[in-house]
Formats: C-alpha cells, sequence, structure tokens
C-alpha cells in the first residue's frame, strides 16, 4: 500500500492495522485528490490480494467507505506510534467505539447507517 500512496505522489509514512481496518497517514500530493487516492488505493491492493496463490480472503474487497483525518506536523509522530500500537491498542478499545469518539472529538458527523458493511 505504501508504493501505491508513494507512486502516486502522495508519500506514506505509516501504514498499520489490524484483521478489519487499516490506518495510513500519508501527505496528500499538491494536486492528488483523496477521493481518487482511496479509490486507487482500495482497488489496487484489492486486486494484488485476490491475485495472490494462496489467498485466504476468496475475493477480500474494502468497504464501501473510509474516514480521512488530517493532522497538525506536531502530532505525526504520535499518529505513527499509534499506528504502531494498534494491535495492542485494539485489545483495549474496538475500532468502532474508536472511530466514534474521534468523529465526536472533531464534530466529524458520523452517520452510523453508512460507517460499517
Amino acid at each position: 500500500m505504501a508504493e501505491i500512496f508513494n507512486n502516486h505522489h502522495c508519500p506514506a509514512i505509516q501504514v498499520g492495522g489490524t484483521s478489519n481496518h487499516i490506518h495510513i497517514l500519508f501527505l496528500l500530493g499538491k494536486t492528488t485528490d483523496l477521493a481518487e487516492i482511496v479509490r486507487t488505493v482500495k482497488s489496487s491492493s484489492s486486486r494484488w490480494i485476490n491475485e495472490k496463490n494462496g489467498n485466504p480472503f476468496h475475493h477480500f474487497c474494502w468497504q464501501d467507505g473510509y474516514g480521512a483525518f488530517s493532522v497538525s506536523n506536531s502530532h505525526v509522530d504520535a499518529v505513527v506510534n499509534y499506528i504502531k500500537g494498534q494491535e495492542d491498542h485494539h485489545r483495549k478499545v474496538s475500532f468502532q467505539d474508536e472511530f466514534r469518539k474521534i468523529c465526536q472529538l472533531y464534530d466529524a458527523g458520523l452517520d452510523e447507517r453508512y460507517a460499517w458493511d
């Protein structure tokens, strides 16, 4: 995934996650549309996973939606550490509960009818 971002002029800083979600910290290119880079990464990574021999996912695909948040430069190190610690972190707090909390904290207007596939 980092390679896909890098190839589209959106340098990946950190990629990580768990079995049910992924976090990617990257720099959005000056001429890159957020929705387009997300679509490209989802389609390219799905194709790669599904073409792998012995793919245990059987027709892997991403959910339709995604969440995107900007991060100030002063918080990059904290976000990198957060992404690196996903496995441990989500033993304590579920992804859904955390996403709800982040959306509420930053007044992002989460509509759960569209959040979970």
